[in-house]
């Protein structure tokens, strides 16, 4: 039941959460990891201080639709919501919105049952596969990550990998990962710089080796820096 819908904001309108589109994203509550940099942990838990009626963010919705181009569901980990959250993708889709999703491929079962549904993914990336709990802090997340990645590349639907660079993770354990995410198939792929609690940016040494980013953008259609 989409009533059941945990919402934890909403932001009307974007141009960056869903590239090429102006959007708006539902921020859903609940997320199974405890990533060390996570700048949403009031959305970890299945308990909003107060969630907004689905009602609600629809009356919105319908009101800009001759301007909002598509809807992103963000978290959080909105798979984490499973029933409800496909049945508000078809609530969207029916609107006639593009549907999208921030997901970080923790619930590849639930991630098989939306796919046919979406028309583009944002995945994130945390570590090398084998070192996900590094950052997670949950063992064996990078396997169902990886697992989930492996089902949207080839489901065809449109995505990008982002991949927040902590400055924990080692320079070479990034070069690995983006090698091997290269070697899968991967085309689109965005460096995001870490952030502290106050929003400082946290620059991660590898983004001053100019050359060695050079040289891992050529394994990429498409290679972005975002800060």
């Amino acid at each position: 039941m989409t009533d059941q819908l945990l919402i934890g904001g909403i932001v009307s309108l974007t141009t960056v959460d869903y590239p090429g589109y102006i959007a708006s994203v539902i921020f859903l509550q609940g997320c199974p990891w405890r990533c060390i940099y996570c700048h949403n942990p009031h959305l970890q838990t299945m308990a909003p201080t107060e969630s907004l009626p689905w009602e609600d963010v629809l009356r919105l919705l319908n009101t800009r639709k001759n301007f909002v181009e598509a809807v992103v569901f963000s978290g959080g980990e909105p798979l984490i919501q499973g029933e409800a959250l496909l049945l508000a993708i078809n609530d969207v889709k029916n609107i006639g919105y593009k549907i999208g999703i921030h997901t970080a491929g923790a619930y590849p079962d639930k991630l098989a049952k939306i796919l046919p549904l979406l028309d583009w993914v944002g995945f994130d990336i945390k570590h090398e596969f084998k070192d996900y709990a590094l950052i997670t802090n949950i063992e064996g997340s990078g396997e169902v990550a990886l697992k989930s990645l492996r089902m949207v590349i080839a489901s065809g639907v449109q995505f990008e990998v982002r991949m927040t660079l902590h400055e924990s993770i080692p320079q070479e354990s990034i070069v690995k990962t983006l090698k091997e995410l290269a070697s899968m198939g991967v085309k689109t792929v965005a460096l995001q710089k870490c952030r502290d609690k106050n929003e400082n940016i946290i620059e991660h040494p590898i983004f001053s080796d100019r050359l060695l980013i050079e040289n891992i953008s050529k394994c990429f259609d498409n290679f972005y820096i975002r800060g």
